[in-house]
């Protein structure tokens, strides 16, 4: 193995650490030109604390100060790399880097030779820099003779887990308060299954609702969305991801808003990403809106260039409002050139896919209203979203979701499984790492395999799994090391995979084991056809979760020739009948409002005391979904509630409203709140400032019901209604509901 001359890559080196954040690892990545191997460097840059080694050990050195500008202590860890040519060296710089030489384990030189132990090389002492200017002068000359822009000689090599502290670090110093991410379960949306953005916990103070922890808000949100779920397995597509947000509830709007994320981007204390492979789209505007002339002027006088702002229209620059009605307005879009190759264009092409949005400020601004008109909101909110892995992706210079740090130990552990080949096995081993990450968190949060609702979304997930599985000839328990792998790289992220190892291998192998057999039934019932149409594959594809590529390589065993495009015709038609049945399933919803929603709300409040009251403490709701039509509420209990039970309830609940009692809001502290006894929703994290809804007998302070919850609610019982209980059902193991409507 060759050493690598260091010259270069302290250079490099220097070039990077000096914009690095304290405790950022960055790495460096030359791209081969003219002949010139890659080359690649990795160092680490720390703040005050310091770890003291022998400079002249065996071991890397890893002793840090504060770096500066005008001095500072380096000291670096470089990788020596096969293959670098001897011509390499005639290529170098010659011109020495200002420093003090020192000495070192017999080497006495300018500091630049290295030394080579086991394939690792190393600079074994630091420099005092004392001019910078110098240094970044040779760094310059060196890097124009390649005759392309310095930043695409090198990737930020930056964790997940530091992507998430820098982001609310960022905006906690802002002053905005962070809180925990609610579960993928929503808790009273009823217009979507999963929580899909990091907006639909919010809705409520969206709409006006004051949030426990204040009017500027960020957090890392877990979302789920199953919609491109037949896309899952490009370089692209998940169906679990994290949303990076921050918040406005009528406190900071534009000016704020975009002049943070231009920071957070750009700056050298945060992500430092050269403005020139950033550009930026606005609205248009059309005949409710105009065109967002505000948030292109901030971005010039940041800036930007005005070739680098892009104006498009509502499908691609406007958000809402979630429902029929509501808060909506224009966004901002942040993009980033990912080809390292190609210097970014001056002017800014969106069609051009090199440019992948990683950010986007929603400026919610009107109020769309039953006429279809749109009104100006007294108080704008903000709403902003970044995705984690989409942002990591390109900033560490991949191609692929999947090529990151939150995918490599899961396709490492899937890969050990697989004893077969197959001609799609690095796209199976992408849709298992995917299916099964998202499943996982969905069964955190309580969600089981079953044959409605996300039940069935989970049971989808596992099967599609476990048909590759066999494709590719994996062991008895195959999922295991995966699950393994994952919970190492979120596990002290999300510390709910831990905590609920069990309950996941128990779901997965129970759900194997009942697979199996429906697999088989499926062998049987493909035996059974003489001619594989595309009808027919979208029936086994239905009934029995056989992918197309099941199907194909079946039918083609049997000299068969499937088709393709019927069965994507099928396909598309059970999809657009879906989404409509969904449309109607979903109808209203909490989030508009509505008084009529906002009475069901409080009714389930009182519905989950009367039931904790007859049935006992071990009920806890597990999801709830309410309209304008019924509530539906999902709780832990482990049998049938039986006719009596439920007419108890009943009884309770009619009770609380004939009594008109108060219902009233305060604000206190978590542990205050769990010490009156107050109650929360199953999988909910809650911040240090909490939001307490109590129905409370003024008479004789009697407390009927006290939960942790965002709102809204009715002021006083009576006004809600009679209560009735339309049918008690089982979910899956352990879990009733119950559907009532208000008369």
């Amino acid at each position: 193995m060759h050493g690598v001359h260091v010259r270069i890559s302290v250079l490099l080196r220097l070039f990077l650490t000096r914009s690095a954040p304290a405790g950022q690892q960055v790495r460096c990545e030359a791209l081969p030109r003219d002949g010139l191997p890659a080359i690649k460097a990795d160092a680490v840059r720390s703040g005050r604390e310091t770890r003291e080694r022998d400079a002249c050990g065996a071991v890397p050195l890893l002793r840090h100060t504060d770096l500066q500008r005008g001095h500072g202590r380096v000291d670096l860890v470089v990788d020596a790399l096969d293959g670098v040519a001897d011509r390499a060296i005639d290529h170098l710089p010659s011109q020495p880097i200002a420093g003090r030489p020192e000495q070192c384990g017999g080497l006495v030189s300018d500091g630049l030779q290295p030394l080579s132990d086991g394939g690792l090389t190393q600079v074994r002492h630091a420099h005092l820099l004392e001019d910078y200017n110098n240094i970044f002068s040779v760094i310059g000359q060196y890097l124009a003779s390649f005759k392309f822009p310095p930043f695409s000689l090198y990737y930020l090599h930056m964790t997940h887990q530091e992507l998430r502290e820098r982001y609310l670090a960022f905006f906690r110093s802002k002053g905005h308060a962070v809180i925990p991410s609610a579960p993928v379960v929503p808790l009273n949306d009823p217009t979507v299954l999963f929580t899909t953005a990091g907006m639909h916990p919010l809705v409520p103070y969206l709409l006006g609702e004051p949030h426990p922890a204040g009017t500027r808000i960020a957090d890392v949100q877990k979302c789920i969305r199953t919609g491109d779920i037949d896309d899952v397995g490009d370089d692209t597509h998940l169906t679990f991801f994290e949303m990076l947000g921050n918040w406005s509830f009528g406190d900071y709007f534009k000016q704020e808003a975009i002049s943070w994320s231009f920071e957070f981007l750009t700056s050298s204390e945060w992500l430092g990403i050269p403005l020139e492979r950033l550009a930026f789209t606005c609205f248009v505007g059309d005949e409710h809106a105009p065109k967002d002339e505000e948030a292109a002027g901030i971005w010039r006088s940041l800036g930007v260039p005005e070739e680098r702002i892009a104006f498009l229209g509502r499908d691609d620059n406007w958000w809402g409002p979630a429902g029929t009605t509501g808060p909506c307005g224009p966004d901002t879009e942040m993009f980033y050139w990912i080809d390292n190759a190609t210097p970014a264009p001056e002017r800014f092409n969106p069609s051009d896919k090199r440019w992948v949005e990683i950010w986007n400020d929603v400026f919610m601004q009107y109020r769309k209203t039953e006429s279809g008109s749109y009104e100006k909101l007294a108080k704008p909110n903000v709403d902003t979203g970044m995705g984690l892995e989409r942002t990591l992706t390109v900033l560490t210079g991949k191609r692929s979701v999947y090529e990151t740090e939150l995918f490599v130990p899961l396709l490492a552990a899937l890969r050990e499984q697989a004893t077969l080949e197959h001609e799609h096995r690095e796209k199976f081993l992408r849709i298992q790492a995917d299916h099964l990450r998202a499943a996982a968190f969905m069964m955190t949060d309580g969600v089981e395999p079953t044959n409605k609702d996300r039940g069935y979304v989970l049971r989808r997930l596992l099967r599609r799994s476990m048909v590759y599985a066999r494709q590719l000839g994996m062991h008895e328990y195959w999922w295991r090391p995966m699950m393994d792998a994952l919970r190492g790289v979120l596990g002290g992220v999300y510390p709910e995979l831990v905590a609920n190892e069990e309950v996941i291998d128990r779901v997965i192998t129970a759900e194997d084991k009942k697979f199996s057999t429906t697999l088989d039934k499926g062998l049987r019932e493909f035996g059974k056809l003489e001619v594989i149409d595309g009808e027919a594959a979208f029936n086994l594809y239905q009934t029995y979760g056989f992918p197309w590529e099941l199907t194909y390589e079946l039918a083609h065993a049997r000299g068969l020739s499937p088709d393709r495009g019927a069965f994507e015709l099928a396909f598309t038609k059970h999809k657009d009948l879906s989404r409509t049945a969904s449309a109607g399933t979903f109808k209203g919803g909490l989030a508009d409002h509505s008084e009529v929603v906002v009475r069901y709300h409080t009714a389930t409040h009182l519905m989950h005391q009367a039931l904790r009251t007859v049935l006992g403490d071990h009920v806890i709701q597990k999801g709830s979904n309410i309209n304008a039509e019924r509530t539906r509420f999902d709780f832990s209990h482990p049998q049938k509630v039986t006719p009596e039970e439920l007419h108890r309830v009943e009884e309770l609940v009619n009770g609380w409203i004939q009594r008109d009692l108060p219902v009233t809001r305060e604000m206190m502290s978590q542990e205050r709140a769990r010490e009156l006894g107050a109650i929360g929703a199953f999988g909910e994290k809650y911040g240090d400032t909490v939001s307490v809804y109590t129905v409370e007998d003024p008479a004789t302070h009697e407390v009927v019901s006290r939960e942790f919850c965002g709102g809204p609610h009715v002021e006083h019982t009576g006004v809600i209604g009679h209560f009735r209980i339309l049918k008690e059902e089982a979910v899956s193991a352990g879990i009733r509901r119950i559907k009532a409507v208000l008369e």
